[in-house]
């Protein structure tokens, strides 16, 4: 198995993990070795609600105005991104590109909303549409049966799919611009918005000269440099079960990204079958297994499409595709099938291990 890149483990439900545990501080820590030559800088943790989730910053500078400044500039990327790439502000710029854009005919785009839509095709291409930013129509179905409690007929859903695939969706890097190739074509960046928004926040730190630096938005992780004297940030995974719980297994990170997908806080039970809010393109319905996917990426981006990928992939299929497309990424997928635990990861996760013998708090 080591050989397709990934490696099969089975537990049970007390050693079970994933789901990145990370709005309390004490869970977002640093190696404790330190550095008698390093200068000394302060720590400074900010949190505000952006892109309609909390986002959490935490930085390390000389003084709390370069603190200040550096984080609000952070901040005010989000709120200008979620103006760009929002599909629930009808006056965003996906919104308003979904709503007039006509069939055939080219639209100019912003760099923002370009670059995202770019990444999605090419995520789409290379896991067979399991990521599809096209899913707008299902995705609206899907939030009403979600509420109601009731699955969308077969004629409902076979309808919407008439406009869902994301070979419907043409973008020209060169020209700056996309095409849709067919009519009723709406775009839902639910599954990649937040990573790219994440590494736009940590460009604008560094831009203010803060390079030493962890950004937490609703669970993607983007991280700069480590802490001042130490190797890398620590992250702690809580179980499959228990998304709030405390950390079975702990991650290092720097200069890099992580971001969780699953169903643990999130799903609805109808007609006796528990669903997932993630959706699966191809069916137009929530996932029915029950798992949790973890990915480790150079940035946020490409986390977080590909944590979402998977977990409709599916965990072999998945991490195979992920080996192959993005060589430097690993994945770790928990799922459970009855009672019984199932872990399949690429064979370079563990490589980001720490033992959970340190909780102190940083």
């Amino acid at each position: 198995m080591g050989e397709r890149g990934f490696a099969t483990f089975r537990m049970s439900s007390l050693c079970c993990w994933t789901m990145l545990v990370l709005l309390s501080s004490r869970h977002i820590e640093a190696d404790e070795r330190h550095s008698p030559e390093q200068q000394p800088l302060q720590r400074f943790e900010f949190l505000q609600i952006r892109m309609a989730i909390p986002v959490r910053i935490t930085v390390y500078a000389a003084d709390e105005p370069t603190a200040n400044q550096a984080t609000q500039a952070a901040y005010a990327r989000f709120k200008e991104l979620d103006r760009l790439l929002s599909h629930y502000d009808p006056d965003s710029e996906l919104s308003k590109l979904c709503k007039h854009a006509k069939v055939g005919e080219s639209q100019p785009v912003s760099r923002e909303l370009l670059t995202v839509l770019a990444a999605a095709n090419r995520i789409s291409r290379q896991t067979d549409g399991a990521f599809d930013v096209t899913v707008g129509p299902l995705m609206d179905l899907w939030r009403k049966s979600r509420r109601q409690g009731v699955l969308p007929s077969e004629e409902v859903l076979a309808d919407a799919r008439r406009s869902v695939g994301y070979q419907n969706l043409l973008v020209d890097s060169e020209a700056k611009t996309v095409t849709f190739d067919c009519a009723g074509v709406r775009l839902d960046l639910g599954g990649i918005a937040k990573g790219y928004a994440a590494d736009e926040a940590l460009r604008v730190l560094r831009k203010h000269g803060v390079d030493i630096a962890l950004i937490d938005a609703g669970g993607d992780i983007v991280a700069g440099a480590p802490p001042p004297g130490k190797n890398y940030w620590r992250i702690g995974i809580a179980p499959l079960d228990s998304p709030d719980g405390t950390p079975t297994r702990f991650l290092k990170l720097k200069h890099a990204a992580v971001a969780t997908s699953g169903d643990a806080a999130q799903f609805v039970e109808i007609e006796g079958v528990r669903y997932s809010h993630i959706l699966d393109p191809h069916t137009g319905l929530g996932l029915t297994t029950h798992s949790s996917v973890t990915v480790i990426a150079p940035d946020g981006i490409t986390a977080d499409a590909w944590a979402s990928a998977i977990s409709v992939l599916g965990a072999e299929r998945g991490v195979e595709k992920l080996t192959r497309h993005v060589p430097f990424a690993s994945a770790s997928v928990v799922s459970r099938h009855d009672s019984e635990l199932i872990t399949i990861e690429s064979t370079r996760f563990s490589d980001y291990d720490l033992p959970d013998t340190d909780s102190t708090d940083h």
